[in-house]
């Protein structure tokens, strides 16, 4: 190792965004492969099943198999696809949908050594494009991340699909998104100052924050875009932020508090709101923890509050305050992404600035 470490990045080899990009699956999953499995959710493949079948059957690609039932990204539904896959003689996976399939598309194709491509039907996550998968148990309680060995192949996004989606998948998207304006400078000063092995490269944190910006510039117009039907520079740079910017340089690490405490409060009953959402409300409390400038605080939560995303615990569902100790305490698990803040963060902390968020939502309010 130098005595810097070594800055990677670990990112899709290709990356397509466009009106109308579905037409051209079939030309990129002949580049990869010639027997294709696709796994999906039920409401995604039939929204795309008679375009990205007619463009793999015109590319001499056909689909020889598919699994439309991800509900849940779990090891058993992993190894149901990776059995289904490997039998039929599978050579490449297409994930088609959310993060849920996209996850266990990626994870089945990093276990059968074979690549994965991504063709998101909604905005929801930057789950697309990442080199790892979100792990639950069938009733949505985080497990782990299961880290790949690399990204996947491609990553394709057509606008007139994921972006005309309902607009509460964009939105969760853009909470998801907007974490990374704050993560990835924790992570990557937590990284330096431990000279640790794996840096983060300068490139990654700059995209990262541009993503910052462009979801203050355009998020907002965005949604009333895509809630008018209309395909618009804002929201294809939106939708760039989410599915490209957002993730660019994480590449299985890069994650901080936000998402701990993410799953930490998914360990609660009475969670109602989704993994974007959740993250976006898990952002604040990283600022605050930060001790971020009080009008930088008040900008986000009132930009979250416009969008519709959670900033109070009340606004994540049924929340118990006397099992909020369990949501801390599991977000500061050591083998969790607490870790990689620049300071030490203890349960006791996550609940005071837990506290300090319900103070300011309820002045902005």
């Amino acid at each position: 190792m130098t005595q810097n470490g070594f800055r990677k990045v670990i990112m899709p080899a290709r990356y397509v965004q466009g009106a109308g990009a579905v037409r051209e699956i079939g030309y990129y999953a002949k580049q990869f492969g010639d027997r294709p499995f696709v796994v999906s959710g039920k409401t995604a493949f039939s929204r795309v099943k008679s375009e990205l079948l007619a463009s793999l059957t015109a590319a001499g690609v056909p689909m020889i198999g598919h699994d439309d039932s991800v509900t849940e990204c779990t090891y058993e539904k992993i190894d149901e696809v990776m059995r289904d896959a490997d039998r039929l003689g599978a050579d490449l996976i297409i994930g088609c949908g959310g993060g849920k399939a996209v996850d266990t598309a990626k994870a089945a194709a990093d276990k059968l050594g074979i690549p994965v491509m991504t063709f998101p039907t909604q905005c929801a996550t930057n789950a697309d494009q990442m080199a790892d998968a979100v792990i639950f148990t069938e009733d949505h309680r985080f497990v782990e991340d299961y880290y790949l060995s690399r990204a996947p192949v491609l990553v394709l996004v057509d606008t007139e699909i994921a972006g005309l989606a309902p607009v509460r998948f964009l939105v969760q998207g853009m909470g998801d998104a907007l974490a990374s304006g704050f993560e990835k400078p924790a992570y990557a000063a937590t990284m330096k100052a431990r000279k640790c092995e794996d840096q983060a490269a300068t490139a990654a944190l700059e995209v990262n924050l541009e993503c910052f910006s462009v979801l203050m510039a355009h998020g907002i117009q965005a949604k009333k875009d895509a809630e008018r039907g209309k395909v618009t520079e804002s929201l294809e740079v939106v939708i760039e932020a989410i599915k490209l910017m957002s993730g660019f340089g994480f590449g299985g690490g890069g994650c901080a508090a936000a998402h701990a405490i993410h799953n930490g409060l998914t360990a609660l009953p009475g969670i109602k709101r989704k993994h974007g959402e959740i993250v976006a409300y898990g952002t604040i409390v990283q600022m605050v923890l930060e001790k971020r400038p009080m009008g930088e605080i008040e900008m986000v939560m009132r930009w979250c509050r416009e969008l519709g995303l959670p900033v109070s615990l009340s606004e994540l569902g049924d929340v118990d305050a006397e099992l909020l100790p369990v949501a801390a305490e599991r977000a500061c698990d050591p083998k969790d992404t607490m870790s990689n803040m620049p300071f030490p963060v203890t349960p006791t902390s996550v609940l005071d600035a837990m506290r300090e968020v319900e103070r300011l939502a309820e002045v902005l309010a």
